[in-house]
């Protein structure tokens, strides 16, 4: 599926692939407005981002948008009726997996060419793009504990240490009341394993309650963790309660501030940037200007050696044999594909959910009218090179290239498995307006269209409006989104870090039952 060159602005319309049976309307489209070469004036009032029949559609024919089956005509569709959830259906069809058929490998750009950031080098090689200190609960009867002694480092008692971007704290709402053994307890270690070894972290304190069922020793027995100068731990029984391991909490940090401050950034090869793909608030013109640039910068980063993780699996569904034909062997694609029917078949068997068809209002009045239609623009982020690699929530991601990671499609779970899982920026696409941030890392804002990026400019890093506009190519906003990539994991702050946004981000994701 060829998604980035084959559109063309027709009038108040867009035509996205010259085989598609509804076009994009470009602006708000009234009553009996003519569209240039169409034999037919729309029928309806079509907002700007919605579809409109390019001719007339028998009911249980394909709707086709970019090529790509998006659902079902409910009834017969007239020429330049307005088409949407209201007369589209949505239901399975057989797609053709064709693991590994279309794989090309990527064609990397010499390393004296490489691009570089200013990044700062951990004694074990990794690559931070930012230098907090983290302070993870293990049980949310420890998150009120871990906050407190957060909030005590106000940035007046930071400023000795100027090399630290912030304390912060990572508390969240599970650790009881949960299986004891399993994917939901290991899902829940990894990711705070990912978080406290995390490359943006020079220091990390860990603190538990004592009698919870995520048990501090359990967590460091399980994932290989150790006390020691940059891991400490608290278990708030043993330390004296609230207040005493507020205090002694307060005292770890300040013994941990001096070494997290001695860093300096220096380059390094744009192969250190792992970029985690994120969209929220997505609408109709997510699969025209903002997903494929930033599919279009990701290509480039894979070129330049970087990684790119791919995620919410939900968002993927319905398109995700246009991943698997591109995979790198029949074995990452089935991993894929695992991951999808485990979806369909266990985890959310008749729920009101995305993957079984109902997207959010926000999705809906932006114009998708079906999962099939958000997944179409969602998988553009991926660019179109090679899947390398499939990887399980939070787990560490090691492969070079493109990967997926299954992640529901709720932004701050999805985002916290990337981060887990090693991924040092956030690139994140919308046309509703999402407002974002994920301490440790910063996230770019990637906007849709030019009047929400004028509405909201003071969270949005960059308009790929402009392609809309007529202003600029995919190519161009591609390479912008690049450039600012490699400025901002240099140390140039994003506009969601300018504002103070993630500290409320670190959301495990929560599968298991409690009790």
């Amino acid at each position: 599926m060829e998604t980035r060159h084959e559109k063309s602005i027709i009038g108040p319309c867009i035509r996205l692939h010259p085989a598609d049976n509804v076009l994009v309307a470009r602006i708000n489209v009234g009553i009996g407005a003519q569209v240039p070469g169409q034999t037919w004036t729309t029928r309806g009032q079509v907002p700007a981002g919605h579809k409109i029949a390019a001719r007339a559609i028998r009911a249980g024919e394909p709707i086709v948008k970019y090529n790509v089956c998006i659902g079902f005509a409910a009834t017969d569709i007239p020429a330049g009726s307005y088409v949407h959830s209201h007369n589209v259906s949505f239901q399975e069809y057989e797609r053709d997996y064709a693991h590994a058929r279309d794989y090309v490998p990527v064609e990397p750009v010499p390393a004296a060419r490489q691009a570089t950031f200013d990044g700062i080098v951990r004694a074990d090689g990794r690559v931070a793009t930012r230098n907090y200190v983290g302070i993870l609960s293990t049980v949310n009867c420890s998150a009120t504990v871990v906050r407190k002694i957060a909030d005590w480092f106000t940035p007046e008692r930071l400023a000795d240490f100027p090399n630290v971007d912030g304390v912060v704290a990572f508390s969240h709402s599970l650790g009881c009341g949960m299986e004891m053994t399993g994917e939901p307890m290991d899902l829940l270690r990894r990711t705070m394993a990912g978080y406290a070894r995390h490359a943006n972290l020079g220091g990390t304190l860990i603190v538990g309650l004592g009698c919870e069922r995520n048990q501090l020793k359990g967590l460091l027995e399980t994932q290989s963790l150790e006390d020691g100068p940059l891991l400490r731990t608290f278990v708030m029984q043993d330390t004296g309660g609230t207040r005493k391991t507020i205090e002694a909490g307060i005292a770890a940090v300040m013994e941990l501030l001096p070494e997290a401050n001695r860093v300096e950034r220096r380059p390094v090869p744009a192969s250190h940037l792992t970029v985690g793909l994120q969209c929220g608030g997505s609408d109709g013109f997510s699969s025209i200007t903002a997903n494929p640039a930033l599919g279009a910068a990701v290509d480039l980063l894979v070129r330049h050696g970087g990684t790119a993780i791919l995620s919410e699996t939900p968002e993927i569904y319905g398109v995700e044999h246009t991943l698997t034909r591109r995979a790198a062997s029949r074995a990452v694609g089935e991993k894929l594909l695992e991951r999808v029917r485990w979806w369909k078949e266990e985890y959310s068997v008749g729920r009101d959910v995305q993957i079984n068809g109902q997207v959010s209002p926000g999705n809906q009045m932006g114009g998708l009218a079906n999962i099939f239609e958000k997944s179409l623009g969602s998988s553009m982020k991926g660019g179109t090179g090679p899947l390398m690699e499939v990887y399980r929530y939070a787990e560490p991601v090691t492969q070079k290239g493109l990967v997926f990671m299954d992640t529901p499609g709720y932004d701050p779970v999805s985002a916290t498995g990337q981060i887990a899982g090693g991924a040092n920026l956030i690139a994140f696409t919308t046309g509703r307006g999402s407002m974002f941030g994920a301490k440790p890392v910063p996230s770019l804002k990637l906007a849709t269209n030019s009047p929400m990026y004028r509405r909201l400019e003071e969270d949005m890093d960059i308009n790929c409006g402009t392609i809309l506009d007529g202003e600029k190519t995919i190519e161009q906003v591609g390479e912008e989104i690049f450039q600012l990539m490699l400025r901002t994991a240099s140390g140039q702050p994003s506009k969601s870090e300018m504002l103070g946004l993630g500290d409320n981000e670190f959301v495990p994701w929560h599968i298991g039952i409690m009790s």
